[in-house]
């Protein structure tokens, strides 16, 4: 597996190997030891799979707050989607600061977003899928979000987006207290 550090500490992209032949492909996509070596010990508990009909459907920027809060690893089952974490961890040298990757079904990438950062995508097929694993159970309680156009991240996307109602009403990043602390 090929993994870069992002400009984000912590966060990870990886690319899986892929062993294909003329039926399709294998890729190991989660190896706990793999992910120990780098420094990511991570125990999945939940694993999640939405799908987004149209192009330009924005999910996020989502997180779960403390004691609750998620890891997530995250990868494109299939069609194309860019993926995105912002640091919200107060005090952090990067709070605020995004990073962006296409993931898609074709490239087989995948982002590892720790704990402390909010998380959201864009999809650039119809019927794009997105599957991810959580390092912690879902706790309504817990769900939060910011506003996905309030922390300068360019989408790349001309032309309307795809909203919840949740997703349209969270707060900016300027007026959001983050329940992250970094722990530098």
């Amino acid at each position: 597996m090929q993994i870069d550090d992002t400009r984000l500490p912590g966060v990870k992209l990886l690319t899986p190997r892929r062993f294909g032949d003329a039926r399709g492909f294998f890729a190991e996509t989660w190896n706990a030891r793999t992910f120990a070596e780098i420094g990511v010990d991570a125990t999945f508990v939940q694993d999640n799979h939405s799908l987004s009909e149209a192009i330009g459907t924005l999910r996020g920027l989502h997180f779960q707050a403390p004691p609750d809060g998620q890891g997530k690893l995250v990868r494109c089952g299939r069609g194309c989607l860019f993926d995105v974490a912002v640091d919200i961890r107060r005090g952090s040298p990067t709070y605020g600061q995004w990073i962006g990757e296409e993931l898609s079904a074709a490239n087989g990438k995948m982002l590892w977003i720790p704990e402390g950062f909010a998380h959201g995508f864009i999809t650039r097929e119809p019927a794009t899928e997105i599957v991810y694993k959580c390092t912690d159970f879902y706790a309504p309680a817990s769900d939060g979000a910011v506003r996905w156009d309030s922390c300068g991240i360019d989408w790349d996307h001309e032309g309307d987006v795809i909203l919840s109602d949740k997703d349209a009403a969270a707060p900016a990043l300027a007026d959001f207290v983050s329940p992250f602390t970094w722990e530098g």
